[in-house]
């Protein structure tokens, strides 16, 4: 467990100029965290590459872009794409004749899930199938990605991979259950992480959500040593979650949601790169707050904890711009719903017994109970209902927020090298966007 780090100060530090060379491990689908580093990397100057994980093919094979596919990647990065499939994960590979672990997961069913038995040596041999194919890939993306930075350039690369949950028919409808369930719908979270099922989930987000990032920093080893060499600087950065520290009655304090299944794997993403940092290799983690994106949508209530950003923004000395922030939210709530009622309500829910037992740093990530979905998702569910439009939601304009203050802190933080794990909570990202906003 990695001790508790919050980013207390805003960085200035810049070691990237003109010329330099930002390269994005993961590819570019929407809008996320990641965009608001490649701003900062636009606004230094820095040359922009990009990797894809690639397409399948209608037999499920992993193949290239194609040259219109190609382009239309390019166009939406605003840089160069090196044309290497970097599927991450393993849930699609298999050694040659061999049934992958999507095939295999294929007769999971809704009632017979908690039950059914995988046979781990052949998963193993899908493991290394899948980890032999990143790694040649990888390898060979890194040799294309060297010919493109120049001589006497810094590098930057953001890892950006996460995720891995095999495509079968049964788990959607088995995650609805565990993230949205409530009453006789709840399903324990628990009970997922104890199946076969959900010990291959685990396996598989370790390699997509951790591993990837053991697999760039080896893969460009050589990139970092030519670089350094010519006295040049190069650094990493990857997206964690871990909680974060939010304001309730009044005090900065660390909360999280429950249940995060990828917390492991998120944890495991924390100690590589611990282990970069101490062989003098500078990774640093950044610990994002919750925000609501296409793929957090399943986790109902993951948003609750967004609201208490509009206090912040007033408690860290944001001025008319901070009112303006609070005008904006007002007016998404219907005629007669006060933006401070929400505000209390949400109070309300983190002072609740059932919330605060799950402020445990030490036990993270805790496995769901009964009580804790009907708090939590019947108060997210509550609070939706305050909307005008249920298509124009605070927490859309607040996530926004979250991400355009959490680019620039990465992107100097990284530079300052101070620590491989940081939390990024909502005080820093209060102050960072007043700042912004002067």
């Amino acid at each position: 467990m990695t001790e508790l780090t919050p980013l207390r100060h805003i960085p200035q530090a810049n070691v990237f100029r003109k010329g330099d060379v930002f390269v994005l491990f993961g590819e570019l689908f929407g809008r996320g965290y990641v965009n608001g580093l490649i701003d900062e990397a636009r606004k230094a100057g820095m040359s922009i590459v990009g990797i894809t994980v690639g397409r399948r093919d209608e037999t499920g094979a992993l193949r290239a872009l194609t040259a219109e596919e190609h382009a239309e990647a390019e166009e939406k990065l605003g840089g160069k794409i090196v044309n290497v499939p970097l599927m991450a994960g393993f849930d699609m590979d298999a050694p040659e004749g061999e049934q992958n672990p999507t095939e295999l997961l294929a007769n999971v069913k809704l009632k017979t899930w908690q039950d059914d038995k995988l046979d781990w040596e052949k998963i193993e041999r899908c493991r290394e199938a899948g980890v032999r194919r990143f790694a040649t890939s990888a390898a060979q993306a890194m040799a294309e990605i060297d010919k493109l930075i120049p001589d006497g350039a810094n590098v930057f690369f953001a890892h950006t991979m996460a995720g891995g949950i095999p495509k079968i028919k049964a788990f959607l409808a088995i995650a609805n259950r565990i993230y949205k369930g409530r009453g006789e719908r709840f399903e324990s979270s628990r009970a997922l992480l104890d199946s076969d099922l959900g010990k291959l989930i685990l396996m598989n987000f370790d390699e997509v959500t951790a591993n990837t990032l053991k697999y760039l920093i080896d893969a460009s080893g050589a990139i970092r040593e030519r670089v350094t060499k010519a006295g040049g600087e190069v650094r990493y950065t990857a997206y964690g979650y871990h909680g974060t520290e939010i304001l309730i009655g009044g005090e900065y304090t660390w909360q999280t949601y429950t249940n995060y299944t990828q917390g492991y794997a998120k944890m495991r993403l924390e100690s590589i790169a611990q282990a970069a940092w101490n062989q003098g290799v500078w990774a640093t983690v950044f610990n994002c707050p919750e925000i609501r994106t296409n793929s957090s949508d399943i986790f109902v209530g993951v948003e609750l904890s967004l609201f208490p950003l509009l206090t912040a923004l007033k408690k860290e000395g944001g001025g008319a711009w901070a009112d303006q922030q609070w005008q904006i939210c007002q007016d998404l709530l219907n005629e007669g719903v006060s933006l401070q009622s929400l505000l209390d309500t949400i109070e309300r829910y983190n002072n609740d017994a059932t919330s605060a037992e799950f402020r445990n740093f030490e036990a993270w990530p805790m496995d769901n109970t009964p009580a804790l979905a009907d708090v939590m998702i019947g108060t997210s569910e509550d609070i939706t209902d305050l909307h005008k439009d249920k298509k124009a939601l605070i927490t859309d304009h607040l996530s926004s927020l979250v991400l355009e203050g959490a680019g620039p802190l990465m992107f100097h933080g990284a530079s300052e090298k101070i620590a491989p794990v940081l939390w990024l909570s909502h005080d820093i990202i209060a102050r960072q966007l007043n700042e912004l906003h002067k």
